[in-house]
């Protein structure tokens, strides 16, 4: 991970996002921060790398902070390998993620005799996946058993639980990131 830290990091895609899920135009926001339209575009375009002082100004239009934006950024690079033999070293010996840094997807992989004992429970989406060995997932008051091959699909909300219930268990789980909100679109008018 050592270079990644380095990488510029792009923060248009973050404050687009942002600016969309408050349902906020590029002109309320440059009234609210005193920054002009076309400033703001190519902020969101990320054809213009803001000062810390102008990327308050945008955070405060948003009600949000400069460091939850840098926070949502993009890495510069759209390609990342997560390499097996480079487990992540602040993680369990028994989880990595798959994914670095603050994307719109996250996944992680637990392996060996995992037991998360706590019931858990995700604002987003996520989907289970048993590459090896099997699981037996509570969720919503029933139990259910997945072999290798097995799916599950939560939706955001769902109170879990999860073990593995054979030694060598491999489980992918992939989710909406948590920083990202998941909207639900009812029928269009």
């Amino acid at each position: 991970m050592g270079d990644h830290k380095d990488q510029h990091l792009r923060v248009g895609a973050a404050v687009r996002r942002r600016r969309r899920s408050l349902e906020l135009t590029l002109a309320v926001v440059s009234e609210r921060s005193g920054l002009s339209v076309p400033f703001l575009s190519q902020i969101e375009n990320d054809r213009a790398r803001p000062s810390q002082s102008s990327l308050e100004k945008v955070a405060d239009a948003l009600r949000t902070t400069a460091v939850e934006l840098l926070a949502a950024a993009d890495p510069a690079c759209s390609v990342d390998v997560v390499r097996a033999e480079d487990p992540d070293p602040e993680l369990a010996p028994k989880m990595r993620s798959l994914v670095r840094g603050h994307h719109q997807m996250h996944a992680s992989e637990f392996t060996g005799d995992h037991d998360v004992g706590r019931e858990l429970q995700h604002r987003n989406d996520q989907l289970m996946f048993v590459t090896e060995g099997a699981v037996e997932i509570e969720a919503e008051g029933r139990a259910y058993r997945l072999g290798r091959g097995d799916t599950l699909y939560l939706t955001g909300g769902v109170r879990h639980r999860w073990r593995a219930t054979v030694p060598d268990t491999r489980l992918i789980v992939v989710a909406v990131a948590e920083h990202i909100e998941a909207v639900r679109e009812g029928p269009r008018r």
